[in-house]
């Protein structure tokens, strides 16, 4: 049986949260700086199993983007685990892709960002009945995550797979993939590094191709310049096959961090 959504409440005041012991609702608050953002918060509703992950599991495995302190992923993944490599992902929506490929990769952590409450809850539910002790979930902007609170070389990886395509051409300015968005990235990724993006959306692809191709701290893995097979690791989405029943395309861009710039 599904779950129920949890029964409405009375309006929390300004400022509170939304779970006491849970994830911020403006996790970085004044900290904000006025840019365009490549995300937009979606408040859907949270369901009674997501809320008591929220409760019970946010302390133990997630995060506010504060943008307040320096984070020690050694630390954050468990000192037992000093020498785990850790793969950043970019929106993660329910979780189910994140906690298979952490399932199939125990020796890897993935920190995943995002800022959908119900998909927060849904991947810590998931992490805790499959005893993925791999995984920590963070909450708010990714693009201060990166530039803040995560020390050069730290990556061993970097994941954004179907981020919003902002479709539209005066939105376009939104879309995650953009030079300034690799100057950030490129020096929180160790040298060899894959950068993987996926999207099913072909002008998007285009764009993400053309961008990455141009920047000189990445190189494309594919001997032709242009699109990687699906690999193995990257699981099929039921968002993914959703698209592939409608006729659309799956574009993967795998690309190597450099050991230059």
């Amino acid at each position: 049986m599904s779950d129920s959504p949890t029964t409405p409440s009375a309006p929390r005041p300004k400022g509170e949260p939304r779970f006491p012991d849970g994830p911020s609702p403006d996790p970085a608050g004044s900290h904000f700086e006025r840019r365009i953002r490549s995300f937009q918060p979606r408040r859907s509703r949270v369901t009674t199993s997501q809320a008591d992950a929220l409760q019970r599991l946010w302390p133990k495995w997630g995060l506010d983007i504060d943008g307040q302190r320096m984070l020690d992923l050694v630390e954050l993944f468990g000192t037992e685990q000093a020498e785990l490599p850790v793969v950043l992902e970019i929106g993660f929506g329910m979780g189910e892709a994140t906690a298979q490929m952490a399932a199939d990769d125990p020796d890897t952590g993935i920190l995943a960002v995002d800022v959908h409450t119900p998909g927060q809850g849904n991947l810590l539910g998931l992490a805790e009945r499959n005893n993925l002790t791999n995984i920590r979930v963070a909450n708010g902007d990714a693009v201060i995550l990166l530039r803040e609170m995560l020390p050069p070389g730290s990556l061993d990886g970097l994941r954004v797979y179907f981020p919003d395509p902002w479709p539209k051409a005066r939105h376009h300015k939104r879309r995650i993939i953009q030079p300034d968005f690799l100057d950030l990235a490129a020096p929180r990724l160790k040298p060899g590094a894959l950068l993987h993006c996926a999207t099913d959306w072909e002008p998007y692809a285009e764009q993400m191709l053309d961008v990455l191709t141009a920047h000189p701290a990445f190189e494309n893995t594919q001997p032709d310049g242009g699109y990687a097979p699906r690999p193995s690791f990257r699981p099929l989405t039921r968002f993914e096959g959703q698209g592939l029943d409608k006729g659309h395309v799956v574009h993967d861009l795998l690309f190597r961090r450099t050991s230059g710039r």
